[in-house]
């Protein structure tokens, strides 16, 4: 079983948030600069506040989490960094 936990928690670091992947939670955090980076990829303004750009690419971000975790990519939290996600700033 596969669920997502929508309870995302602010820090300086980014944005910390559980994934349950086989009736097993596992703590992640996405950084700032991976958000910011996500954000800018997707237009020019990155000065969202970084919640809802989590919000805006949770399924994205919940999708690379349970991925990771499913290859055995050990960490607690895992952390997602920006080149954890292949970006490529679209025109």
């Amino acid at each position: 079983m596969n669920e997502l936990s929508n309870n995302p928690i602010v820090s300086q670091e980014g944005v910390s948030f559980t994934v349950t992947v086989d009736f097993i939670k596992h703590d992640c955090l996405i950084t700032t600069q991976a958000l910011h980076k996500l954000c800018a990829v997707r237009r020019d303004d990155a000065d969202e506040d970084i919640l809802e750009i989590f919000k805006a690419f949770e399924a994205r971000i919940n999708g690379v989490a349970r991925r990771l975790l499913a290859a055995g990519v050990a960490g607690s939290p895992l952390t997602l960094r920006p080149e954890t996600f292949n970006l490529q700033r679209v025109q």
